[in-house]
């Protein structure tokens, strides 16, 4: 097995065991085992769980933004914008539960908030586009004039909700019920 195909296997084995059990239930000698590494090889490649931990994150970060935003820039209105990246975004986590588990695990922990608070103070740069939309709907007086923070969660949170459901088989998530589950976003942000 070369380097590469090392570390993906560790950061595959860490994706599958902190979306089962999360972080704490995903020890670093459990994670070598189901990659099957030493558990010293994944410190050749990690300096840490921390380490590990960001770097996942900031590796699906840049794995999904070139999909959402496929097609993004032809987009004109910025309603269509709005849809189409949550759109995007909300048919990602149905295609990919472990990524969206995960990503629901980072978010709601330490690591999680202080990335957050770092993006929302300007500190920390990323894969920005809805930062970006979300301070030009405000300054054209498109959306809601609520602090940053609750058109995230205006829009995030019932799209996360329905990703939750849908993978865990409480809904059946089809073209017409995603696209009436966006709309329904829009119009809590729009004003």
């Amino acid at each position: 097995m070369s380097k590469l195909e090392k570390r993906d296997e560790i950061v595959r084995a860490a994706l599958e065991l902190i979306a089962e059990h999360g972080f704490h239930g995903a020890p670093m000698a459990l994670i070598a085992e189901r990659a099957g590494v030493g558990a010293g090889t994944i410190y050749r490649y990690f300096e840490n769980k921390d380490v590990l931990i960001n770097e996942m994150y900031q590796e699906l970060e840049e794995k999904i933004f070139p999909v959402i935003t496929e097609g993004y820039g032809e987009l004109k209105a910025f309603r269509e914008r709005f849809l189409h990246l949550g759109t995007a975004l909300l048919r990602y986590f149905i295609q990919n539960p472990l990524d969206f588990r995960y990503l629901e695990q980072f978010h709601n922990s330490p690591y999680g908030v202080a990335t957050r608070r770092e993006r929302l103070l300007g500190v920390r740069e990323g894969c920005d586009v809805y930062f970006h939309l979300f301070e030009e709907g405000i300054a054209q007086q498109v959306l809601k004039d609520v602090p940053l923070p609750l058109l995230f969660a205006l829009s995030f949170g019932p799209l996360l909700a329905a990703a939750r459901d849908h993978i865990l088989g409480f809904i059946e998530l089809d073209d017409a019920l995603i696209a009436r589950t966006i709309e329904a976003c829009w119009d809590a942000v729009k004003r």
